[in-house]
């Protein structure tokens, strides 16, 4: 593709030097997660490369890329799962590596992996967590009967029940920041929508901040304030949905706007060569996490 002169993009826009996507930055947002140089390696390989990140307080953030792209790694090491062995991370404010508990009491996370206990009661489920994330006695019964979790074992479920029952177990500390990893994967259509609703409805409440990857371009498209597009490690692309189908426009010299996922496929190519995709580990835990709830 041949590349255009590069231009300005403007006061608080980076432009992705493959593609000429810009970001829109803002001035004077409080920051509910920050990531500076931050890095990650599994041995020789690299799964964070120097990844500089900003998620605005009370903003709906997606963090797009391909399996391997250094997302989860990312994203754990956020919520304090993993070590923060190079740069920073903070989560308003405190730091991941030095204040871990006081991150944790910030956050509610709801991982790829199933995390309900399919031998329990939805109620029991999100009681459990109520306890597990120290919510005052007093306030236990009051969360958790907001949760409207069922009195039947988890294990009877549908796909779609079960993901409102995670984010239930998630939501029932308040948590400021909740972070979602592949909320909706393996979900129909219905589901999908019954989950945003349920978290969108939860945000017009609290005002808290959201945290999510998806591989579901549509839904970054049509939830997500902002999003930052990962490729090896590091943001190649930021910017609002429509920013960023409107700089991959203009790159392109074209009148027909580009939907997200084209962008999503200028910045990490085909998803199909061979360092990245992600390793056979990450495409069977997908499945399985997929066929679960499917």
């Amino acid at each position: 593709m041949t590349q255009p002169e590069e231009q300005d993009p403007g006061p608080g826009r980076t432009t992705d030097e493959s593609t000429g996507v810009a970001d829109g930055g803002a001035e004077g947002v409080a920051d509910a997660v920050s990531c500076a140089s931050l890095s990650y390696a599994f041995g020789d390989t690299k799964a964070v490369d120097g990844l500089d990140l900003a998620v605005r307080e009370g903003e709906v953030f997606g963090l797009l890329g391909p399996n391997g792209a250094g997302k989860t790694t990312a994203i754990r090491c956020v919520t304090t799962l993993l070590p923060v062995p190079a740069g920073k991370v903070r989560v308003f404010g405190h730091d991941a590596a030095k204040e871990r508990m006081a991150v944790r009491r910030l956050l509610g996370y709801v991982p790829q992996q199933l995390s309900a206990d399919q031998g329990l009661t939805g109620r029991e489920n999100v009681a459990l967590f109520a306890r597990v994330f120290d919510v005052p006695r007093r306030e236990r019964a009051a969360r958790v009967a907001q949760a409207l979790a069922a009195d039947r074992l988890a294990g009877t479920y549908s796909g779609g029940m079960i993901r409102r029952l995670e984010l239930a177990q998630a939501l029932v500390s308040a948590p400021r920041l909740l972070i979602l990893d592949e909320p909706t994967i393996g979900l129909d259509p219905i589901a999908r929508t019954g989950v945003w609703e349920h978290i969108n409805a939860v945000r017009a409440v609290t005002g808290m901040t959201v945290l999510v990857t998806t591989h579901y371009m549509d839904e970054a498209d049509q939830y997500c304030d902002r999003v930052g597009l990962m490729h090896r490690g590091r943001i190649r692309a930021l910017g609002t949905p429509a920013e960023l189908r409107r700089g991959l426009a203009e790159h392109q010299g074209t009148d027909t706007l580009p939907t997200l996922e084209d962008v999503f496929r200028a910045i990490a190519g085909s998803g199909l060569d061979d360092t990245s995709g992600g390793g056979f580990r990450d495409v069977r835990s997908t499945r399985r996490t997929a066929h679960r709830v499917g």
